[in-house]
């Protein structure tokens, strides 16, 4: 039975009292740790320069070499470790000046042990992030070159020849576009070819974090500066200097944080939240909307000066629909990519299906390809795909949504809603009623749709409609009432009465 190998230490403790190393190496083996010591500060160099230990804590007066002087020459060689210094009691200018020399963290002797596991187990969270962000950063760049985008049509070698004069200059990016057409793709590819390259790719969809602590996340905060703000947050902004943050959803921004946004694009410097001290970025934007910014900033929905400031150079990404020629390569992609990973061989799609996925409209861009393709190749019951194993949308062009999206991308009411004035409540330059108002309509207009259609495949007969609906007689009988479906108010129709009275006894 073979031996295993030793595992390799992850933190290097450097002090040359072995008590201190002692103590520190019995905390750290209980957080699951394995630990490596040196005595003086020339031996953490020199074994930092051999290992690259992701952690190092080291005390600031040694032999040999202090730790200021060390921390500098650790700082050149090995910049991706994670250093805490120890310092003297009271020592807090010797703290200040470890951390601007390039120190994450520190601690004073005589140490509390729980300050000293939050230090550590933040300092392990720094190693983990730094690790998750350089896997990003390389599956980015082995998916995200300019080659390796799929579009062949003319109006995408449009957006690549504009891209490419983009890449060498710094300047901030505007991507426009309808949701799913490829904005984020886009944005790293910009940033995987430029000098950029190699630092950081941070991205931030504005949409997802909730208003209350998208501050927090773009700009971080120091430890106490809020409710529950229990440890010292380093923001988007601040982890992506020296790269590219890219802004997605920009137009959805309130305008108290576009004009903090515009500070920083102006200054390149940040103020974490509960701070005073100024922090320098050198970050290059990339930002990304499905809306039409020049009408928000007529509505006074979007800042003027952030507007000119973020849209440097536009560049807009065609709908699919408007790129059809594309189509048959992002299928045979796709195809690709999900056999792998269902397990599934699917070899080609016939003349009659690919004919059916050319003429839809794809509201939902190359997202809703992609994911139509992967429920088709589950579906599918050969090696071939072919009209019958297309989902409903594409099999019989019904879809609504294609149908309530004329070429100009305006909206239009689907046939067999004019009468409920779909197209109306859905146009997306009417807002003359508060949201929650134009959902309740847009709801009640389906509703009333619905149950008409229903009643009509019935014959009228409301149980089984209610069946049909999945709800209960009396809830179908109040919406009915409410929408006027009876005919001169009667509650019953005739031919549920027929039906009673058919099934009476005969006197």
């Amino acid at each position: 039975m073979s031996t295993p190998r030793p595992l390799q230490p992850q933190v290097l403790i450097a002090d040359d009292e072995e008590n201190i190393r002692f103590v520190l190496r019995q905390l750290l083996s209980a957080e699951g740790l394995t630990v490596a010591e040196s005595a003086d500060g020339a031996d953490a160099v020199e074994k930092i320069e051999k290992h690259r230990y992701p952690i190092l804590i080291m005390d600031v007066r040694m032999p040999k070499l202090d730790g200021m002087a060390a921390l500098k020459k650790i700082r050149e060689i090995a910049p991706e470790t994670v250093i805490v210094m120890i310092t003297a009691h009271g020592g807090d200018r010797m703290a200040m000046e470890a951390i601007q020399s390039g120190a994450y963290d520190f601690f004073t002797k005589p140490f509390d042990m729980m300050e000293v596991r939050v230090v550590v187990r933040r300092a392990m969270e720094k190693v983990r992030l730094t690790r998750r962000i350089r896997e990003v950063e390389q599956s980015l760049s082995a998916q995200s070159q300019f080659d390796r985008i799929i579009g062949q049509s003319a109006p995408m070698q449009s957006v690549f020849e504009l891209l490419r004069r983009v890449i060498d200059n710094d300047v901030s990016v505007l991507i426009t576009g309808e949701s799913g057409t490829g904005k984020e793709l886009i944005a790293a590819a910009i940033h995987n070819n430029s000098a950029r390259a190699k630092e950081a790719f941070i991205k931030v969809n504005t949409v997802a974090i909730p208003e209350a602590l998208l501050e927090s996340e773009l700009f971080g905060h120091e430890r106490g500066s809020f409710t529950g703000a229990v440890q010292q947050k380093i923001g988007k902004v601040e982890a992506a200097s020296g790269g590219t943050l890219f802004l997605d959803e920009i137009g959805d921004m309130s305008l108290p944080l576009q004009a903090k946004l515009l500070r920083v694009l102006q200054e390149r410097e940040i103020e974490r939240i509960g701070s005073t001290r100024t922090i320098k970025v050198d970050i290059r934007v990339i930002c990304a909307t499905n809306r039409d910014l020049a009408k928000s900033v007529e509505k006074g929905e979007f800042r003027e000066d952030l507007y000119y400031r973020i849209n440097v150079l536009p560049v807009h990404l065609p709908p699919l629909r408007k790129r059809v020629d594309d189509i048959p390569a992002l299928i045979d992609h796709f195809i690709q990519l999900y056999n792998a990973r269902l397990k599934r061989n699917i070899q080609k799609v016939t003349p009659a299906a690919l004919q059916r996925f050319l003429s839809y409209a794809w509201p939902g861009n190359i997202r809703e390809l992609e994911n139509t393709i992967q429920r088709t190749i589950l579906m599918a019951r050969n090696e071939t795909i072919d009209v019958g194993d297309l989902p409903p949308t594409l099999a019989g062009q019904t879809s609504p949504a294609s149908a309530a999206t004329s070429g100009d991308g305006s909206i239009e009411a689907p046939e067999a809603l004019v009468d409920i004035d779909l197209g109306r409540l859905l146009d997306p330059d009417d807002f003359s009623c508060p949201l929650s108002d134009r959902l309740t309509q847009v709801n009640d207009a389906i509703e009333r749709y619905l149950i008409k259609a229903a009643l009509e495949k019935t014959g009228g007969h409301r149980q089984e409609t209610a069946d049909l609906l999945g709800m209960s007689r009396k809830s179908l009988h109040n919406k009915m009432v409410r929408y006027g479906m009876f005919a001169d108010g009667e509650p019953e129709d005739a031919s549920e009465r027929g039906r009673k009275d058919r099934s009476a006894p005969t006197p």
